[in-house]
């Protein structure tokens, strides 16, 4: 029997059924586990068991799932999340990654899809820090604003295209991690039929020139990673 995962789980689906199975199974993994049933008593069970990750269902009663964590990301980024959804469409995708999830699941799940995303999340929990800060300065005079997702020198504002805008989001959103070039693959073109690592590459190039020297590097077989 091993030990229970000391962190705080908050489970939120409506359909009951679904909610009991995974809550019964969350049980035998982690120390402390609630469950809600609509937004509206998962934003009440956040506000007073601090929980360390939200599983959040999108279509929830009350308050959409992702109204739910839209609400929470307004002063909070280090909670984890993983989001169920039913949706794959881009419109859906690039809502929901500017909150900041550490996985998107898209049902049905099983259990070793949710333990797999589980397991990503207390990897992140472990070793890396997400950064929560509105302004990041850079060396060289550079910044940027997490808030308004943009890249400044001094006081100039540097021109990026929707996709730089999008992997510098990324790169920024935790401090001191790899991200693989799958991960990037998914968040920055939600693997559009003509991306490559190529692609990837040559991006990575041109952003370089708008950017302090050496501040996104390449781990080689791996992904890429912000030194900041």
């Amino acid at each position: 029997m091993h030990s229970l995962y000391p962190y705080k789980i908050l489970f939120v689906e409506d359909e009951e059924a679904t909610r009991v199975n995974y809550v019964s199974y969350l049980k035998t993994l982690f120390c402390e586990v609630y469950e809600a049933d609509d937004g509206e008593k998962a934003y009440t069970l956040y506000k007073e068991k601090k929980p360390d990750i939200m599983i959040i269902d999108i279509n929830i009663p009350k308050i959409s799932g992702l109204e739910l964590l839209k609400k929470i990301r307004e002063n909070d980024y280090k909670t984890k999340a993983i989001m169920l959804t039913a949706h794959t469409k881009k419109a859906f995708l690039l809502d929901a990654a500017s909150l900041k999830l550490t996985k998107y699941l898209v049902k049905p799940i099983s259990r070793k899809e949710l333990k797999d995303a589980l397991n990503l999340t207390i990897n992140e929990l472990s070793k890396y820090s997400i950064l929560t800060i509105k302004k990041i300065d850079l060396s060289d005079n550079y910044s940027w604003n997490n808030e308004l997702k943009e890249l400044r020198h001094h006081s100039s504002l540097i021109k990026l295209t929707s996709k730089e805008r999008s992997l510098l989001e990324l790169l920024f959103s935790h401090k001191n991690r790899v991200f693989t070039y799958d991960e990037i693959f998914e968040y920055v073109w939600d693997y559009e039929d003509d991306v490559s690592l190529n692609g990837l590459k040559n991006m990575v190039k041109r952003l370089r020139k708008k950017l302090p020297e050496d501040l996104i590097i390449n781990i080689f077989n791996e992904g890429y990673k912000a030194s900041f």
